[in-house]
């Protein structure tokens, strides 16, 4: 297995790279209609929501969704108000 040095990646520029697009996906309820719900609380946050990227996936129990979308930011601000938009919707667990 390979280890990753993430000093060395951050002094040879790769990682987070502003602007750019950039993709969330936040966990949450099954019932609070997420693949609608999380583009509109990105897009309110004033992101500009790739809304043909929106994927979804339901647990195995079907109690929780999973919602993947892709964005555009153009800082590092930016890119933490979406993570930080998505979790304080008390319908969302939690944001990767």
């Amino acid at each position: 297995m390979h280890e990753i040095d993430f000093s060395q990646a951050r002094r040879e520029g790769k990682g987070f790279r502003f602007p750019g697009e950039f993709e969330i996906t936040a966990v949450g309820k099954a019932e609070a209609e997420l693949p609608t719900r999380v583009p509109q609380l990105l897009q309110r946050a004033g992101l500009d929501v790739l809304h043909e990227t929106v994927k979804f996936r339901h647990s195995g129990g079907g109690n929780y969704v999973s919602v993947t979308v892709s964005f555009r930011c153009d800082n590092r601000e930016q890119y933490d108000s979406a993570h930080a938009v998505l979790r304080a919707d008390p319908a969302i667990r939690y944001t990767l």
